[in-house]
């Protein structure tokens, strides 16, 4: 084939090496506007899995950057403020580095050797009759990429511009481990990632904020001036020498913002994007060439095959091309997007214990877990566990805690681990009334160690329930009921349960989850109310609009329920604000149409809520706590966000709340979430390090390596599961022993349980996979 790639970067290079490898009949030709020895980067970070695939793929130019590698282990964490310097070393990370010059050529020596035709200085015109005279044009020509502009209507390109402003330096200075120095100027925090890519030459990238950014006036300085003030800031870490830049092509400053780039198509006529033309990850965790060069080799794979020159193999191989680099690219750009907006809220951490905020650092993006530090660096795992088990504990604590085990406390409330079992409606109680099976359910999980049960919503009238099946606690027997669950669960040492009140509002009167969830009743339904005459869905009810009369009575069920929560022994209180019910509809924009006083602003639209938070805490003892579940995002344009649900807590740690609960989404049918692996993590982070409020994180935490990873790195301060707990009673129990803690509270009746429990997961821990 006839192959034309526009870019001379690492991502055309590889490509032409990795198609010639596998026939070298191909004409191939590689155009870079730039000259030879031109190249606007400095160092690229590999990891030891990129350097195999990339030694399967072509040994020889592979082992020529094996030698000239620089490697280090160390991450060295420097904090300055003022007179107070820190330094924070974790090790066991193994990183890769080489310059982005040394990397060009020697792809471009490679290429040539094989018979690749380089052609420099030449800016290519993506017209029809360049595009003509080549089998394949590869856009391989970066973020800017002229060809992929040319035809950007094809592409489905979608370009996220992050807040952050950055500049790409380099210097002299030896860094013997990948540096992070944090310095807080008379500006503001101005920090820098600095690594060694070969024996005389660093990357010395300096970030900050856009107000920082204007505060200093770095947009009305030369580059040089740019350096020699960062000069000045990072002069304690840069032993005397200077900073550099290679980007003096550009006139003014080279200071830019990332843009996150990602294409909904990778092909059109015969013109394939590769590389960063495609996609692109942000650098604070150094993934764009690796991607750049995993690209290259799928690309040479597909279009090697016989079947390429059939049209219906030319469309298999390139949806296969870009399906297969799509899904990686996502999980890059996944824990790239977790990463940009640690450093872009960074003020949220800096406020924590120097440990703890490497700790956040080195866990930003989730790609790094709580026990994959462990196998890193243990000796400073186990420093960190020893200082958060200390502070928690309120004495020095010698031995390792897992975060999951630390104790916590709101109000008089003392808690015996941080795991909570998460509200989740069974749908089986009659008339309000639990029962046998309610018993069972949550005396098995305090049994089983949770160190708070939370109820299923428990609605405090029967025109508030969501179906026939949900549970009440509005009259005599139901309260009866509760306490016998309330006893048993007391009856287990150090085990808590809450019960969360709510009303069903617009989404009420529907059927048991299994009988067809929303669905409203065939019969025996109840008129439903909310704030606004607007449905659900189109199948549920016209809600009624609430009148202040109905407002008022629904308060005062609120409290009569919270007064019948004391009297059925419960240790805390929680406000179902949450999920499109009657006071999520109240705040949500997309169910509240009112135009008095309890709709239109924010401020307004929370307003009724709070009354009956108020009057809720006003019967509640005060030594006991309350706690209030919101959906921190409605996920659907015109709704709740995750910047408004920091106001709506804010509003409710003003009227005295004690922990938010923070879960998302259920408002709405129209709703969009972006699911994954804890995923609703950042919203509690958000919230509790915005406000220096208590939060619960929920939402797909299922693992042991989950909740530690949340609790050590101060992103909520408990964790709630439903389904892990559906699944297994036992959750918390089975960690303590995976875990190998001892001081595990496990009931007298299951301690041998317990002890076999442990040695099978020592035994499992200890066995060598069979080769």
């Amino acid at each position: 084939m006839k192959i034309a790639c526009v870019g001379g970067g690492p991502a055309g290079l590889y490509f032409a090496i990795s198609m010639m490898l596998r026939d070298p009949s191909h004409d191939i030709t590689v155009f870079e506007r730039n000259r030879p020895g031109d190249t606007f980067g400095w160092g690229v970070v590999f990891s030891d899995q990129t350097m195999e695939h990339l030694n399967g793929n072509d040994p020889i130019s592979a082992k020529t950057m094996i030698d000239e590698l620089a490697h280090w282990d160390d991450i060295d964490v420097h904090i300055v403020d003022g007179d107070k310097k820190v330094k924070n070393t974790s090790t066991g990370h193994g990183f890769i580095g080489i310059g982005r010059k040394r990397l060009l050529n020697i792809l471009q020596d490679r290429a040539r050797e094989l018979g690749v035709k380089l052609e420099f200085e030449v800016d290519v015109d993506p017209n029809e009759e360049f595009l003509s005279s080549y089998d394949l044009v590869i856009a391989s020509d970066g973020v800017n990429s002229k060809l992929r502009r040319a035809y950007e209507e094809h592409f489905d390109v979608d370009i996220d511009v992050k807040r952050n402003k950055f500049v790409w330096l380099g210097t002299h200075q030896r860094f013997d481990a990948f540096n992070f120095i944090f310095v807080n100027t008379e500006y503001g925090w101005i920090w820098a990632h600095a690594y060694q890519f070969d024996k005389d030459t660093a990357t010395f990238i300096v970030e900050t904020t856009p107000e920082v950014y204007e505060k200093v006036g770095f947009d009305r300085m030369t580059q040089e001036e740019s350096c020699r003030f960062c000069e000045e800031i990072f002069a304690d870490h840069l032993g005397g020498h200077k900073l550099m830049t290679n980007a003096s092509h550009i006139r003014g400053s080279a200071w830019i913002n990332f843009p996150r780039l990602i294409c909904g198509k990778w092909s059109y006529k015969n013109i394939i994007l590769l590389g960063d033309a495609a996609h692109t990850a942000h650098f604070s965790i150094g993934s764009g060439t690796k991607l750049a060069l995993e690209d290259a080799i799928k690309l040479a794979d597909v279009v090697s095959r016989p079947d390429f020159k059939s049209k219906e193999g030319v469309v298999a191989a390139l949806d296969e091309y870009r399906e297969e680099r799509h899904l990686e690219v996502l999980k890059i750009q996944n824990a790239a997007r977790n990463s940009t907006e640690w450093f872009e809220h960074l003020d949220r951490y800096l406020k924590m214990d120097p440990m703890q905020f490497t700790y956040t650092l080195l866990t930003r993006s989730q790609r790094v877990s709580h026990e994959n530090l462990r196998l890193r660096d243990p000796a400073w795992l186990a420093q960190l566990e020893r200082e958060l088990a200390t502070k928690a504990f309120g004495e020095v604590v010698n031995e390792p805690v897992p975060p999951m085990f630390l104790p916590f406390r709101l109000r008089d409330m003392e808690l015996r681990n941080r795991i909570v079992m998460s509200p989740m409606a069974m749908y089986s109680a009659t008339d309000g009334v639990p029962n046998d099976f309610h018993l069972v359910h949550y005396g098995a999980r305090a049994l089983g160690g949770a160190g708070l049960i939370l109820t299923e919503m428990t609605c405090i009238s029967p025109e508030a329930r969501i179906t026939p099946g949900c549970t009440g606690l509005w009259n005599d027997e139901q309260t009866a009921a509760w306490k016998r669950v309330t006893d048993f669960v007391h009856s287990v040492p150090g085990a808590k349960i809450c019960v969360q009140l709510g009303h069903s509002g617009s989404k009420g009167s529907t059927r048991l989850a299994w009988q067809g969830i929303d669905k409203p009743l065939e019969e025996g339904n109840w008129q439903v109310v909310a704030p606004s005459d607007v449905p659900y869905s189109p199948d549920n009810q016209v809600p009624v609009p609430l009148t202040r009369e109905g407002m008022d009575a629904i308060r005062d069920d609120f409290v009569n329920a919270t007064r019948r929560a004391l009297d059925a022994g419960f240790d805390m209180v929680e406000l179902h604000c949450a999920h499109g019910y009657l006071l999520s509809g109240f705040i949500s924009p997309t169910q509240n149409k009112r135009t008095d006083d309890y709709g239109g602003s924010l401020e307004n639209r929370l307003r009724y809520p709070l009354e009956i938070f108020h009057a809720m805490r006003a019967v509640w003892p005060a030594d006991k706590p309350m706690s209030v579940r919101i959906s921190a995002h409605d996920w659907v344009e015109g709704g709740i966000t995750p910047d408004e649900a920091v106001e709506i807590s804010r509003a409710f740690k003003e009227a005295g709340v004690d922990l938010v609960d923070v879960s998302s989404g259920q408002v709405s049918k129209k709703e969009k979430p972006v699911y994954g692996r804890m995923f609703q993590t950042p919203f509690s982070d958000q919230i509790r390090n915005e406000l220096d409020v208590r939060t619960m994180a929920v939402g797909n935490i299922y693992e042991v390596d989950h909740v530690n990873s949340i609790i050590a790195a101060g992103r909520a301060d408990l964790c709630a599961m439903g389904r892990p707990h559906q699944m297994d009673p036992n959750w918390t129990l089975h960690a303590a022993a995976s875990q190998q803690y001892k001081k595990a509270p496990v009931p007298d009746q299951y301690k041998s349980g317990f002890f076999q429990a442990q040695l099978n997961a020592q035994r499992a821990a200890q066995m060598v996979p069979l080769k």
